[in-house]
């Protein structure tokens, strides 16, 4: 019988170090498995490097609410026009938006947010065959790691709104929602769009109580509707009121000769 810690070393050979992959590879490298200390030291470098640039950008785009979606929704969708839409009233209410940075349902938030004079960032990931990164973007950061990548879109964020998507959205919900159920973050507001696509999630979590698995309170985490105007009224009263949030006209002072830059004050 093969002897699979040999297994294991074969696969760590083919698989090159973590000092010449390419950075596109980082998560891969990362999840694979144990690897030589001095591999597994690289990789340490690189998570943390990954945050400090996630942080130089990042620091200075005043209080945000992350849009999550579809990169794959097209721009004749009315979950495009629904997030555009979304993205202007977010702007308004004078948070920054933010998103992945991409295509589809990012892009549409984005340019709502532009088109009212308004702030607009991405924290986007570094793939082998995607992402591009909109055009709607005063400031973006591309990340090397999934995980830091969701950890700076919740990090920064009053209240996070999830309209549809595919995988990557789902474990971006469900990434906010245990951390608010936890204690790990405040009680922001999490606002479900495009309710008729999200109709069966929506009805399983609502049954999860009756198993014991949440609790019944924990149903008030989440708001579904697709009114533009009922959302942002419940990120005002969920978000802005009990945290005392003023529109900024002032963003943090930046250090240029840290490579550090701020983002524009909207009017």
């Amino acid at each position: 019988m093969d002897d699979p810690r040999v297994i294991g070393a074969d696969s760590q050979e083919e698989s090159g170090s973590s000092l010449t992959a390419p950075a596109q590879h980082a998560d891969e490298i990362f999840l694979e498995g144990p690897r030589s200390r001095f591999d597994e030291l690289i990789t340490l470098l690189r998570v943390v490097t990954d945050f400090l640039r996630g942080f130089r950008v990042l620091h200075f785009v005043g209080p945000c609410v992350t849009v999550f979606g579809s990169a794959r929704v097209t721009a004749d969708s009315p979950y495009y026009d629904l997030a555009r839409r979304m993205g202007s009233a977010i702007a308004g209410l004078g948070f920054t938006v933010m998103t992945g940075g991409g295509p589809g349902i990012m892009e549409a938030a984005n340019r709502g947010a532009k088109e009212v004079n308004g702030r607009s960032v991405g924290c986007g990931i570094q793939l082998p065959h995607e992402q591009r990164n909109n055009a709607y973007l005063d400031r973006s950061v591309t990340m090397h790691y999934f995980f830091v990548r969701k950890a700076l879109l919740v990090k920064y964020s009053y209240a996070f709104v999830v309209l549809p998507g595919g995988a990557g959205t789902l474990d971006e919900f469900f990434e906010a929602l245990t951390l608010i159920q936890t204690g790990k973050i405040k009680n922001f507001p999490i606002v479900i769009m495009g309710t008729d696509y999200w109709k069966g999630l929506i009805e399983f979590i609502r049954k999860m109580p009756d198993s014991g698995t949440i609790s019944r309170s924990d149903l008030d985490l989440i708001y579904a509707t697709d009114s533009v105007d009922e959302a942002i009224a419940h990120i005002r009263r969920k978000a802005i009121e009990p945290f005392g949030l003023k529109l900024v006209r002032r963003l943090r002072h930046t250090m240029p000769w840290l490579g550090e830059r701020g983002l524009p004050v909207p009017d």
